[in-house]
């Protein structure tokens, strides 16, 4: 599969630090401009596709806050699809600015773990991760249709044992069912005790940490993946330090011993929401400048 036409693509998984408008017209959107500063940081640094920024709350509320069903943190009734698509008009202005755009879900089982059932409807948190996949379906068929190049669905439940995985990965695939679009699944933390669970699931990119978790990349280098690509995350988000070029370069090579160059796209572990503004900027820069390094050495 070919994402775009360089080797190596490199990608965002999503969030950036949030800077906020002021004056009238931050008054009727005072996000919108934190929209504009994200995508143009993450252009300027080079990436190739990249994310609207995520920058209205957290990934729990930026959904749930939209779902009938849903009041607060709490499940009171069926939760629907919402009203009027979520993220359709940042990931739009995205697509305004740059021609690969990243589409992102938080994902229906961990957004069912940020929520508490208060009604007789959902028997359980299981049943209540299905319907929310229906609902996110709704929102991945509105990106898909505005020419997103790639959906990301955010589960990082998975790697923490409190998940159901089998039923997050039939609610994951509920979404992939409806889609033409490639579908990411990004799971951070360490996928020591479920990387099986994780790799049946029907996705086209698998994205993990492999920065703050190289322990990672042994796991997987026993794995068969069957054709599918690997997000392959080269730069620590937790760590507010910006790494050097070569630190980068020597990760992503460290990388491509374990994966072919022509599978991996290459991104930050995690988002850098937590981040300042010039340090989420400057390793994205580096990132990009280490990946063209690596790039050169496997040219035709």
């Amino acid at each position: 599969m070919t994402l775009t036409s360089v080797r190596l693509p490199t990608t965002v998984v999503g969030s950036y630090p949030v800077v906020k408008g002021s004056g009238i017209l931050a008054l009727m959107d005072p996000l919108k401009h934190a929209v504009e500063v994200a995508v143009a940081g993450q252009i300027d640094a080079g990436i190739d596709i990249i994310s609207d920024g995520q920058v209205r709350g957290d990934m729990i509320r930026a959904f749930t806050s939209h779902l009938p069903g849903i009041r607060g943190s709490s499940v009171i009734g069926k939760v629907q699809p919402a009203r009027q698509p979520i993220t359709l008009a940042d990931t739009k202005y995205a697509l305004s600015r740059h021609p690969k755009v990243k589409g992102i879900l938080t994902g229906p089982s961990t957004l069912a773990h940020g929520l508490s059932i208060e009604t007789p409807f959902y028997r359980n948190r299981d049943e209540l991760v299905l319907d929310l996949a229906q609902a996110l379906a709704v929102e991945a068929g509105y990106l898909q249709d505005a020419g997103i190049t790639l959906l990301q669905v955010d589960e990082p439940i998975f790697s923490t044992g409190a998940a159901n995985i089998a039923v997050g990965r039939e609610a994951v695939n509920a979404i992939t069912a409806r889609l033409r679009v490639p579908v990411c699944l990004h799971v951070c933390g360490n996928l020591g005790t479920v990387i099986d669970d994780i790799l049946r699931a029907n996705v086209t990119v698998f994205d993990f940490e492999f920065a703050n978790n190289p322990g990672n990349l042994e796991v997987i280098s026993k794995k068969d993946l069957r054709g599918r690509m690997i997000g392959y995350g080269c730069v620590d988000s937790t760590d507010p330090g910006v790494e050097s070029v070569e630190t980068i370069r020597k990760r992503i090579e460290t990388g491509i011993d374990v994966f072919s160059p022509e599978a991996m796209l290459i991104d930050p572990d995690c988002g850098l929401r937590m981040q300042t503004r010039d340090a989420a900027f400057g390793k994205l820069k580096n990132m990009v400048v280490a990946t063209g390094l690596v790039r050169a050495e496997y040219t035709d």
